[in-house]
């Protein structure tokens, strides 16, 4: 993880017997660096400093502080209950969403269950490829239609067929798009709407680069105007610094982290941990 030693660092200063003004600023600045948001940064660091007064273990107050931010009421685990369950995949350009679509499907069927791909991103012309691709290596049977074709007569396809196809779990992908562009969001809940009129929709995972920080925060409040969403994929968790991006997502929009990308394998996008997360975090148990 390339936030190793910033929790080593952070604990440091914490544990330092006679805490002066210019360490707390350095606490402040160092979650701010994380991306945990200035909202959560101010009540951390106010719960630390009255802690201090009563000489309390600072790392393990942190930890708790972290938890208590990660709380939420909502399930992280996917909603399967519906047969089929319909997930939708969501995202700006080049976040992962196919490849966390294929990853996903893969460990579906490790599992048990009968999935079936659409590919209504129409626009990429590898996407289709792509998530063939994952079909073929997990045998998952993939909608596709030729570039450039109506997202929404994909959908429309896919979860056709998987109603008469007694399939377990439909998962969908979708174009990237830019959060900032009206039509293409439009699009999106258009192809939303489709694919509700013919089964109950159970996931719409929002999938964000974890490398972006706070403009993935931005991107999570404009998608959740066009979409209900249900959960977010972190991916390439394994490649930043700024892992309080988790914290910041959740209590801005009260939406749960459900997977989070930590590597390049089908096992290594993994169920989102709490306790696992401010583990690596803080780097207290290693």
């Amino acid at each position: 993880m390339k936030f190793r030693g910033w929790g080593t660092a952070l604990r440091s200063v914490l544990a330092k017997s006679d805490i002066q003004a210019q360490d707390w600023e350095e606490v402040t600045e160092q979650l701010l660096l994380a991306d945990i948001g200035a909202h959560w940064t101010a009540q951390i660091v106010a719960r630390l400093k009255q802690s201090a007064t009563n000489k309390a273990d600072l790392t393990k107050e942190l930890a708790n502080q972290l938890m208590l931010a990660l709380q939420t009421t909502a399930s992280r685990e996917l909603d399967l209950s519906a047969k089929p369950a319909v997930i939708i995949m969501v995202g700006v350009n080049g976040v992962g969403k196919t490849t966390s679509m294929g990853k996903i499907g893969a460990q579906l069927v490790s599992s048990g269950h009968k999935v079936l791909f659409g590919a209504a991103d129409t626009f990429r012309a590898a996407a289709v490829a792509q998530l063939q691709t994952w079909g073929e290596r997990s045998g998952i049977e993939v909608v596709a239609k030729e570039q450039g074709a109506d997202p929404a007569s994909v959908v429309h396809e896919t979860v056709t067929k998987a109603k008469a196809g007694n399939f377990d779990v439909v998962l969908l992908d979708t174009a990237g798009r830019l959060h900032t562009k009206s039509a293409l969001m439009d699009e999106l809940g258009k192809v939303i709407k489709v694919a509700q009129r013919i089964a109950p929709i159970s996931e719409i995972l929002l999938v964000i680069d974890a490398t972006v920080g706070q403009n993935g925060l931005t991107q999570a409040k404009v998608f959740s105007e066009v979409a209900p969403i249900t959960g977010v994929v972190l991916t390439k968790f394994d490649g930043t610094a700024k892992g309080g991006i988790v914290i910041a997502i959740q209590q801005e929009l009260g939406v749960p982290v459900k997977y989070l990308g930590i590597g390049e394998g089908v096992m290594d996008l993994v169920p989102f941990d709490p306790v696992w997360f401010v583990d690596q975090l803080l780097e207290t148990n290693l």
